[in-house]
C-alpha cells in the first residue's frame, strides 16, 4: 500500500452555469514532501467550509484503483492523478476493506479514516458534466477521508501501514451502502452509530434514520 501522487491546491473562481463559483477541488501533483496538519495539506484548502474540509475530513484520498474503470465510463476524458479532486492518489486500499477508525502510518503522520466522500456538483465543474455527480455515487466509488492524528511530511512513494483499527463490521463501502443503496438496514444502522470514529453528523443522520423507521411500527 503506498501513495502514488500528492496533490493540493488553493480555491480559485470559475464559471459554472452562468455563475462565479470558488471551490478548490482543482488540485496539482507535487513532487516534493509536503507537511501534513490537522486541517489540511500545506498548499491545499477548501473553499466551501461547511461541507469540505475541517479535521474529519482534512485530507481526502481515492484509489488509483478506479481510474481504469473510470477511463472506460468516460471514454476521451483526460485523467490523470487527482481528477477527482484528492490529496492522495492511493494503491492497495479500496473501500471495501477499509475500516472506519483504520490508522495508518503514512511518511511521517498518522492518520485515521472517518467516512466516504459524497459527491457535490462541484464534481461536476472539474468534469464540465452534471450528471458525473450520480454516477459517481451510483459506482460505490467514492474514496475516503483521513482525519489527520499526527502531523508530519508526506510524499508520493511512501508506504502506508494499518497500524491501528477500531472495528471490522463498518466499512467505508458500508456507510455509502447505508446512506444510498440500503436504507433500512436497521442492524447495519445500529453498528454505525456505535464507531467512535464515525462523525457525529453521520451518526446523528443515521440515528434520525432508524427512529423514523421505527416509529412507523410504534
Amino acid at each position: 500500500m503506498e501513495i502514488l501522487s500528492v496533490n493540493v491546491g488553493l480555491p480559485r473562481e470559475v464559471i459554472w452555469q452562468g455563475k462565479v463559483v470558488t471551490t478548490g477541488i482543482f488540485k496539482e501533483r507535487v513532487n516534493t514532501p509536503v507537511m501534513a496538519r490537522k486541517l489540511n495539506l500545506d498548499g491545499d484548502q477548501q473553499a466551501d467550509l461547511t461541507v469540505h474540509g475541517g479535521f474529519d475530513k482534512a485530507i481526502y484520498a481515492y484509489p488509483s484503483e478506479h481510474y481504469d474503470y473510470w477511463r472506460t465510463e468516460l471514454p476521451g476524458v483526460d485523467l490523470p492523478w487527482s481528477m477527482f479532486g484528492e490529496n492522495f492518489t492511493t494503491e492497495g486500499l479500496l473501500e471495501e476493506n477499509v475500516y472506519i477508525g483504520d490508522r495508518f502510518r503514512i511518511g511521517e503522520t498518522e492518520v485515521v479514516v472517518t467516512e466516504p466522500r459524497l459527491p457535490c456538483y462541484k464534481l461536476g465543474i472539474k468534469f464540465g458534466r452534471g450528471d458525473i455527480i450520480k454516477r459517481f455515487l451510483a459506482s460505490r466509488r467514492t474514496g475516503f477521508y483521513f482525519a489527520v492524528a499526527r502531523g508530519g511530511m508526506v510524499a508520493a512513494g511512501d508506504l502506508i501501514e494499518l497500524i491501528g483499527r477500531e472495528q471490522k463490521e463498518i466499512s467505508v463501502a458500508d456507510i455509502t451502502r447505508l446512506y444510498a443503496f440500503e436504507k433500512n438496514d436497521l442492524k447495519g444502522l445500529r453498528q454505525a452509530i456505535g464507531v467512535d470514529s464515525l462523525p457525529e453528523s453521520w451518526k446523528g443522520y443515521f440515528q434520525h434514520r432508524l427512529e423514523k423507521h421505527i416509529g412507523k411500527f410504534q
